[in-house]
């Protein structure tokens, strides 16, 4: 995991830095004293995890994720005060860290980012319609397309549905739907995406998947509508 350090305390920085040396995944590809010059790195380099001091001169650490957009990677916070905790899971961070910070705490952090990367990358791999690989605790599970019904948003997961099991996997359900194949899913709500080949009836505003009510919205009913080529 490439990683990134940004303090403007000297002495801060380099403890951290430290630490980093207690997790072997860990790779410190640069250190930055500002939060406009890790914005600079960030855009010029494959950074996944970002240590950030929040109490920084000219651009806070909390403006610089305000300003990464679709550059941005997994932040853990660093700061000598709680006084920005609620500012900062606004912004749905890893990690909010305080100084000083006990190498318990820090590797803690740390396998929780971890763990979000390898969801994150191994969450759906979609390459010849055939299988999709999903990360089931600590285990990566090859499951069948084939097999499953439909998935449901539920919070910051997304529940797989199959007809003998359920996975949930923590993502986005629009994450999910761009590394679907289009030629078998269809989002029918703001929180469902299905099968079409699963669709056994429709009644009204629902649709019955393997004896299963999924809703369909107003906004996607005409689309699942043209797709059954239904008249």
């Amino acid at each position: 995991m490439n990683c990134l350090i940004v303090d403007d305390n000297i002495i801060d920085l380099s403890i951290l830095k430290k630490m980093t040396s207690l997790e072997p995944s860990l790779k410190v590809v640069g250190e930055c004293y500002d939060a406009v010059e890790a914005y600079r790195q960030i855009q010029l380099s494959d950074i996944d995890i970002l240590f950030l001091d929040i109490e920084m001169p000219d651009m806070s650490g909390i403006d610089l994720v305000k300003s990464l957009g679709e550059k941005r990677p997994m932040v853990i916070f660093t700061t000598s005060t709680v006084d920005y905790a609620a500012a900062a899971f606004d912004l749905n961070v890893v990690d909010f860290l305080i100084k000083p910070i006990s190498p318990a705490r820090f590797l803690q952090a740390v396998e929780k980012a971890r763990r979000m990367l390898l969801t994150k990358n191994l969450a759906f791999v979609d390459k010849e319609d055939e299988f999709v690989f999903i990360r089931d605790s600590n285990v990566v599970r090859r499951v069948k397309i084939s097999d499953i019904l439909y998935m449901e948003a539920r919070g910051d997961y997304v529940r797989i549905n199959m007809a003998d099991h359920t996975y949930s996997i923590h993502s986005s359900l629009k994450s999910v739907e761009e590394k679907l194949s289009k030629n078998t899913f269809l989002r029918v709500h703001r929180s469902f995406i299905i099968n079409v080949g699963k669709i056994d009836t429709i009644e009204g505003g629902t649709l019955i998947v393997h004896r299963n009510m999924v809703p369909v919205s107003d906004a996607y009913r005409a689309a699942l509508y043209k797709r059954m080529q239904i008249l």
